[in-house]
Protein backbone atom coordinates (compact mmCIF):
# COMPACT_ATOMS: atom_id res chain seq x y z
CA UNK A 1 0.00 0.00 0.00
CA UNK A 2 2.89 2.44 0.76
CA UNK A 3 4.63 1.51 -3.03
CA UNK A 4 0.96 3.45 -4.20
CA UNK A 5 1.52 6.34 -1.56
CA UNK A 6 4.27 7.70 -2.99
CA UNK A 7 3.84 8.08 -6.11
CA UNK A 8 1.89 11.30 -4.83
CA UNK A 9 3.95 14.68 -5.02
CA UNK A 10 4.71 15.87 -1.29
CA UNK A 11 5.21 11.74 0.31
CA UNK A 12 8.68 10.93 0.66
CA UNK A 13 9.85 7.44 2.30
CA UNK A 14 13.13 6.30 3.05
CA UNK A 15 14.41 2.82 5.05
CA UNK A 16 12.98 1.88 8.44
CA UNK A 17 14.89 1.34 11.12
CA UNK A 18 12.05 0.26 13.56
CA UNK A 19 9.59 -1.19 10.37
CA UNK A 20 5.48 -0.92 11.23
CA UNK A 21 4.67 -2.97 14.09
CA UNK A 22 2.48 -6.34 14.05
CA UNK A 23 1.45 -8.37 16.54
CA UNK A 24 5.04 -10.27 16.99
CA UNK A 25 6.57 -8.39 14.43
CA UNK A 26 7.75 -5.52 12.49
CA UNK A 27 7.20 -5.31 8.52
CA UNK A 28 10.14 -3.85 7.53
CA UNK A 29 9.13 -1.31 4.61
CA UNK A 30 10.15 2.19 4.50
CA UNK A 31 8.72 4.82 6.80
CA UNK A 32 6.18 7.02 5.21
CA UNK A 33 5.67 10.55 5.44
CA UNK A 34 4.82 13.95 4.10
CA UNK A 35 7.73 16.29 2.81
CA UNK A 36 5.24 18.78 0.60
CA UNK A 37 1.58 19.50 -0.08
CA UNK A 38 0.02 15.98 -1.64
CA UNK A 39 -0.64 16.71 -5.38
CA UNK A 40 -0.78 14.89 -8.37
CA UNK A 41 1.66 16.54 -11.37
CA UNK A 42 2.03 13.63 -13.88
CA UNK A 43 1.00 10.42 -14.32
CA UNK A 44 0.70 7.65 -11.07
CA UNK A 45 2.40 5.01 -11.83
CA UNK A 46 -0.58 2.09 -11.00
CA UNK A 47 -1.89 3.23 -14.21
CA UNK A 48 0.88 1.71 -15.72
CA UNK A 49 0.73 -1.28 -13.45
CA UNK A 50 -3.38 -1.53 -14.31
CA UNK A 51 -2.62 -1.07 -18.21
CA UNK A 52 -0.29 -3.97 -18.13
CA UNK A 53 -2.64 -6.33 -16.15
CA UNK A 54 -5.67 -5.27 -18.47
CA UNK A 55 -4.19 -6.73 -21.65
CA UNK A 56 -4.81 -10.35 -19.89
CA UNK A 57 -9.19 -9.31 -19.23
CA UNK A 58 -11.05 -11.83 -21.04
CA UNK A 59 -14.69 -12.93 -21.31
CA UNK A 60 -14.43 -14.21 -17.73
CA UNK A 61 -11.82 -12.25 -16.19
CA UNK A 62 -11.98 -8.68 -15.47
CA UNK A 63 -9.16 -6.11 -14.44
CA UNK A 64 -9.48 -4.60 -10.77
CA UNK A 65 -7.28 -1.86 -9.50
CA UNK A 66 -6.82 -1.99 -5.64
CA UNK A 67 -5.20 0.84 -3.69
CA UNK A 68 -5.35 2.10 -0.22
CA UNK A 69 -8.06 3.98 0.74
CA UNK A 70 -7.68 8.00 1.11
CA UNK A 71 -8.51 7.07 4.84
CA UNK A 72 -5.00 5.05 5.06
CA UNK A 73 -2.84 7.73 3.17
CA UNK A 74 -4.47 10.43 5.82
CA UNK A 75 -3.57 7.50 8.76
CA UNK A 76 -0.04 7.24 7.65
CA UNK A 77 0.51 10.73 7.58
CA UNK A 78 -0.48 11.07 11.34
CA UNK A 79 1.68 7.40 12.62
CA UNK A 80 3.98 7.67 15.05
CA UNK A 81 6.14 11.08 14.60
CA UNK A 82 4.20 11.41 11.12
CA UNK A 83 2.29 14.00 12.43
CA UNK A 84 4.45 16.67 13.60
CA UNK A 85 5.93 16.36 9.75
CA UNK A 86 2.58 16.71 8.44
CA UNK A 87 1.35 19.42 10.48
CA UNK A 88 4.64 21.44 9.46
CA UNK A 89 2.99 21.37 5.88
CA UNK A 90 -0.70 21.62 6.90
CA UNK A 91 -1.43 23.28 9.61
CA UNK A 92 -5.09 22.76 8.70
CA UNK A 93 -6.63 19.74 8.29
CA UNK A 94 -9.03 20.92 5.74
CA UNK A 95 -6.54 21.47 3.20
CA UNK A 96 -5.11 18.31 3.69
CA UNK A 97 -8.29 16.44 3.35
CA UNK A 98 -9.04 18.36 0.24
CA UNK A 99 -5.08 17.68 -1.48
CA UNK A 100 -5.66 13.83 -0.59
CA UNK A 101 -9.01 13.71 -2.13
CA UNK A 102 -8.34 15.46 -5.45
CA UNK A 103 -5.19 13.41 -5.78
CA UNK A 104 -7.26 10.56 -5.43
CA UNK A 105 -10.11 11.63 -7.94
CA UNK A 106 -7.36 12.21 -10.16
CA UNK A 107 -5.83 8.56 -10.14
CA UNK A 108 -9.21 7.34 -10.52
CA UNK A 109 -10.21 9.23 -13.53
CA UNK A 110 -6.95 8.17 -15.03
CA UNK A 111 -7.67 4.74 -14.30
CA UNK A 112 -10.97 5.02 -15.55
CA UNK A 113 -9.60 6.46 -18.85
CA UNK A 114 -7.22 3.40 -19.39
CA UNK A 115 -10.10 1.20 -19.10
CA UNK A 116 -10.41 0.39 -15.39
CA UNK A 117 -14.27 -0.15 -13.99
CA UNK A 118 -13.16 -1.57 -10.98
CA UNK A 119 -11.59 -0.53 -8.03
CA UNK A 120 -10.56 -1.69 -4.78
CA UNK A 121 -10.07 0.43 -1.89
CA UNK A 122 -8.08 -1.45 0.67
CA UNK A 123 -8.45 -0.01 4.20
CA UNK A 124 -7.07 -0.72 7.40
CA UNK A 125 -8.61 2.64 9.10
CA UNK A 126 -11.84 0.62 10.50
CA UNK A 127 -9.69 -1.82 11.45
CA UNK A 128 -7.43 0.18 13.76
CA UNK A 129 -10.90 2.03 15.15
CA UNK A 130 -11.89 -1.34 16.80
CA UNK A 131 -8.61 -1.73 18.52
CA UNK A 132 -8.89 -0.85 22.28
CA UNK A 133 -5.83 0.46 22.16
CA UNK A 134 -6.34 2.74 19.37
CA UNK A 135 -9.60 3.78 21.28
CA UNK A 136 -7.41 4.84 24.34
CA UNK A 137 -4.88 6.92 21.98
CA UNK A 138 -8.02 8.60 20.65
CA UNK A 139 -8.76 9.40 24.22
CA UNK A 140 -5.58 10.56 25.30
CA UNK A 141 -5.57 13.13 22.61
CA UNK A 142 -8.73 14.39 23.27
CA UNK A 143 -10.38 13.15 20.08
CA UNK A 144 -13.76 11.16 19.60
CA UNK A 145 -13.47 7.97 17.83
CA UNK A 146 -16.99 9.41 16.44
CA UNK A 147 -15.69 12.16 14.95
CA UNK A 148 -12.57 10.66 13.77
CA UNK A 149 -14.39 7.55 11.87
CA UNK A 150 -16.57 10.58 10.09
CA UNK A 151 -13.41 12.35 8.75
CA UNK A 152 -12.11 9.37 7.19
CA UNK A 153 -15.52 8.47 5.84
CA UNK A 154 -16.22 11.98 4.27
CA UNK A 155 -12.68 11.79 3.08
CA UNK A 156 -13.40 8.41 1.06
CA UNK A 157 -16.41 9.78 -0.71
CA UNK A 158 -14.79 13.44 -1.28
CA UNK A 159 -12.22 11.08 -3.39
CA UNK A 160 -15.27 9.26 -5.16
CA UNK A 161 -17.34 12.19 -6.59
CA UNK A 162 -17.98 12.54 -9.67
CA UNK A 163 -16.94 9.09 -10.35
CA UNK A 164 -18.45 7.15 -13.60
CA UNK A 165 -21.65 5.54 -12.81
CA UNK A 166 -20.13 2.40 -14.16
CA UNK A 167 -17.21 2.14 -11.90
CA UNK A 168 -17.74 -0.18 -9.24
CA UNK A 169 -15.98 0.63 -6.17
CA UNK A 170 -15.86 -2.07 -3.49
CA UNK A 171 -14.18 -1.76 0.32
CA UNK A 172 -11.94 -4.33 1.56
CA UNK A 173 -11.79 -3.70 5.75
CA UNK A 174 -9.51 -5.70 8.00
CA UNK A 175 -7.12 -5.13 10.80
CA UNK A 176 -3.63 -4.83 8.77
CA UNK A 177 -1.90 -8.15 7.50
CA UNK A 178 1.97 -9.18 7.34
CA UNK A 179 3.45 -12.37 7.35
CA UNK A 180 -0.18 -13.60 9.16
CA UNK A 181 -0.17 -11.28 11.94
CA UNK A 182 -1.81 -8.60 12.40
CA UNK A 183 -1.89 -4.65 13.04
CA UNK A 184 -4.74 -3.93 15.05
CA UNK A 185 -7.52 -6.83 16.47
CA UNK A 186 -11.05 -6.27 18.05
CA UNK A 187 -14.71 -6.41 17.06
CA UNK A 188 -16.27 -4.65 14.17
CA UNK A 189 -18.63 -3.20 17.05
CA UNK A 190 -17.63 0.23 17.43
CA UNK A 191 -18.10 0.76 13.52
Amino acid sequence: HLDFMWGFDGIGHTPTKTGLPFHGEAAMVDDTYLVGKVGLSGRHPFVEHFTFVKQFEDDNTVARQTIPAPAQLYAELFREENGKATRAVYPDDDALLSDIAAAYRQVIADLYAAGCRNVQLDDCTWGMFCDAGYQQFLASTGAKLEDEAEKYLQLNNAALEGKPADLVVTTHVCRGNYHSTWASYGGYAPI
